[in-house]
């Protein structure tokens, strides 16, 4: 989400195991990828936030991948003006998903 514009939702099947090749392979690549080309085309950067995804096969595909990609040892700490999906977009799905 920016002020270009918003990606789809995207939920996975439930019970699915989510390991590093189902990551890389069905959520970048066929899902987030995808929706961030055709909202921002080749002008993005990638960063991602969490531990999980310092994976070293995610991070070689994510260079490979995306236009810009900033590597985990460049990322920011958990801070609400570097990270602000953690802070309040999370918040507001949890709360329209459990009324």
């Amino acid at each position: 989400m920016s002020s270009l514009g918003a990606m789809q939702l995207h939920f996975l099947e439930p019970g699915v195991k989510v390991n590093g090749d189902y990551y890389r392979n069905a959520v970048l690549l066929n899902m987030l990828l995808l929706d961030i080309r055709s909202v921002f085309g080749d002008y993005y950067i990638f960063q991602h936030g969490a531990q999980a995804h310092r994976a070293r096969d995610t991070v070689t595909m994510l260079q490979r991948e995306t236009p810009e990609f900033i590597p985990p040892e460049m990322w920011p700490p958990n801070s609400p003006d570097m990270n602000p999906v953690d802070y309040s977009i999370w918040g507001m799905l949890q709360q329209r998903v459990y009324c």
